[in-house]
């Protein structure tokens, strides 16, 4: 079977992981890359063990299932370890590290976020950050805003939600994650504020003004679907460059934690890619998470 030897450099720092324009803090930001080789090139190790004693393809899925579950512990305990992330949000809480989404939807906003905007200061009056300086991660998420908003015009959507499909290699199609704009993101600005509210947490500085547009998380069944179709291909003793783009789309498309999924499905996509293709894998582009949100099955597969 062929491996790779896996190296901090195959994990190219998301860019919404920078939110500070100061070079020394996003040098630390970009040392995390060490301790996802590290945990990639464990997974690697112990799927090898498995997929060596398994007889059956739904042997190797389950291994699969085995080691990622694995990552999600190690996802959690660098969290419940760590004060928190960088910026302005929702004070940090380890727990939904290893919380699963289950019934409830995860959204993650885009656009014009002001938060992520190094020293921007809460403006009560439009419930948003203003001023500060702009960083990677508010960038990133401006330039996928405006993505997302062409994903409307492209595939003709004249409403305020856009259902994203993924095609699998057997021809079916499982509803993805939305788009959501308009009123609707409206709608959903509101019920994330009760829902953090609910929790116990502060929200009278959480940003739900300016012209929200966020995504959603596919359906828990679609999700399960998903996630296992994943597997599924990625267990495939003749698994293909191309196959393997197409269950890391699905990977994306289905996060299994309410936080961390991000790095979980990277570091997975990586090992998992090392072991079964060696250099042959592809490379894993530092704004995965976001193509794969955003820009649609055809485009976030692409090599």
């Amino acid at each position: 079977m062929p491996t790779a030897s896996i190296t901090p450099g195959h994990f190219p720092t998301s860019p919404l992981a920078f939110r500070s324009a100061d070079a020394g803090q996003q040098a630390r930001v970009r040392a995390f890359a060490g301790e996802q080789a590290a945990a990639a090139t464990a997974a690697r190790d112990r799927l090898a063990d498995l997929w060596a004693a398994a007889t059956t393809r739904a042997d190797r899925a389950t291994a699969l299932r085995t080691v990622h579950t694995d990552l999600v512990a190690w996802r959690y305990e660098l969290a419940a370890a760590s004060a928190g992330r960088l910026g302005q949000g929702i004070a940090h809480n380890a727990e939904r590290f290893r919380t699963p989404i289950a019934a409830n939807t995860n959204y993650d906003r885009l656009g014009d976020v002001g938060r992520l905007r190094d020293g921007a200061e809460w403006n009560p009056g439009t419930r948003t950050y203003t001023g500060g300086r702009a960083t990677p991660a508010y960038e990133a998420m401006v330039r996928y805003g405006q993505a997302a908003e062409r994903r409307f015009a492209l595939d003709c959507v004249s409403g305020d939600v856009l259902q994203n499909w993924v095609t699998l290699p057997d021809g079916r199609r499982i509803p993805g994650n939305r788009i959501v704009r308009g009123e609707a993101a409206t709608v959903i600005a509101e019920e994330l504020t009760a829902r953090v509210a609910a929790r116990g947490v502060d929200v009278s500085r959480m940003e739900t003004g300016g012209t929200p547009i966020y995504t959603a998380t596919p359906a828990p069944q679609d999700s399960e679907a998903l996630f296992a179709a994943a597997l599924e291909i990625l267990a495939d003793p003749d698994l293909t460059p191309e196959t393997y783009l197409t269950a890391r789309y699905c990977l994306f498309q289905a996060p299994q934690t309410k936080k961390g999924s991000d790095a979980v499905g990277r570091t997975f996509a990586v090992a998992v890619g090392a072991l079964a293709l060696g250099d042959t894998a592809p490379a894993l582009p530092a704004d995965i998470d976001l193509r794969c949100y955003v820009l649609g099955q055809a485009a976030a597969c692409r090599p």
